[in-house]
């Protein structure tokens, strides 16, 4: 098998059942040897479960990666790894993947897995995937394709997937895009064509990512948790918002409030499937654009969040540095994928 290094992160794949519950207790060497694999170029990060982690800490995780691929991965003493994978918890792994996709200008693969069982499990479906995403991360038809999440045989592109169910194997998927590839037992089928997204910015690691809220819409919905956001510093919005991207008459007023002081706000739809577009007045995404607000096309608010915060990292915190970021936003999420 190619060089392929493995960066362990903890979540489900590496817990054991504790006091208390569930707890990331295995190393990337355990993993390796449940998995019946061989890694010369193991890295564990001892950074608890994902569904506590920060947006530095996720940017630690892509950081690490970078350092990994790079020409001598640090303290191994190997040479560069032909890939990469990347054991994750599901609870953001498609957070970590989309950041990844935003910050890595890179052809060879970086594969995130991880597990719905623990590893301690009297089924642990931890082996299985990441024995799949060793192979797809030794696979000429993963070049090129960005950061990939591969689980319960399925290989997806960073955007758009999503964490589907809670407890199932079957965990992930990409609503109206589907997977990208397929594994089973070792080999790699392509269901669609490459079709890579350049990053968005690569900002560099002394860089922090300014904070970016998310805010539900919902009927009745007014300026209150809007402002609260803005007034706790946050640099941009996401407003999760309903069909194609709409609101109330009282948050549209926040938002061009918000868009004039110098906060981007960036529309997201909460339905899992489709693309936000401005067609409807009275509240609606029409009068979204015409307060300031722009589009992300068919990003879950959650992907848009660490879109918009990437942008802002090199906006300098003006008003038009974050006017230019918000329309890179806008521009980035039309793209095809």
């Amino acid at each position: 098998m190619p060089d392929v290094a493995l960066v362990a992160t903890g979540g489900t794949i590496a817990s054991t059942q504790e006091h208390g519950g569930r707890t990331p207790t295995s190393s990337g060497r355990d993993l390796l040897a449940q998995a019946g694999l061989n890694a010369s170029n193991v890295h564990d990060l001892d950074l608890g479960g994902s569904f506590a982690w920060s947006l530095e800490t996720m940017r630690q995780v892509v950081e690490r990666v970078r350092d990994v691929l790079g020409p001598s991965a640090s303290g191994s003493g190997s040479t560069r790894p032909t890939g990469v994978v990347v054991t994750h918890g599901t609870d953001t792994m498609e957070e970590t993947v989309f950041l990844a996709s935003l910050l890595l200008d890179e052809r060879r693969p970086v594969v995130f897995t991880g597990a719905q069982e623990p590893y301690d499990s009297h089924a642990p479906d931890g082996p299985g995937n990441l024995k799949d995403a060793f192979a797809v991360a030794s696979s000429p038809k993963a070049r090129g394709r960005g950061p990939l999440l591969c689980f319960d045989g399925s290989v997806f592109t960073a955007r758009g997937v999503s964490k589907v169910e809670t407890l199932s194997k079957h965990a992930f998927d990409a609503p109206g895009r589907g997977p990208a590839l397929r594994v089973h037992d070792g080999r790699v089928t392509e269901l669609h064509p490459m079709r890579p997204l350049p990053p968005l910015r690569n900002v560099p690691p002394d860089t922090g990512l300014p904070r970016v809220d998310i805010v539900a819409s919902y009927p009745g919905a007014d300026a209150v948790t809007l402002r609260a956001s803005a007034d706790a510093g946050a640099a941009g919005i996401v407003l999760a918002a309903p069909g194609t991207g709409n609101t109330t008459p009282a948050v549209v007023a926040e938002v061009a409030r918000l868009t004039a002081a110098g906060t981007a706000v960036l529309v997201c739809s909460r339905v899992p499937s489709g693309p936000v577009l401005p067609l409807y007045a009275g509240g609606g995404g029409a009068d979204l654009l015409a307060a300031g607000a722009v589009f992300g096309d068919d990003l879950s608010p959650w992907q848009g969040r660490l879109l918009l915060s990437v942008a802002l990292a090199g906006s300098g915190g003006t008003t038009n540095g974050v006017v230019r970021a918000a329309h890179t936003v806008g521009d980035w999420a039309k793209n095809p994928s």
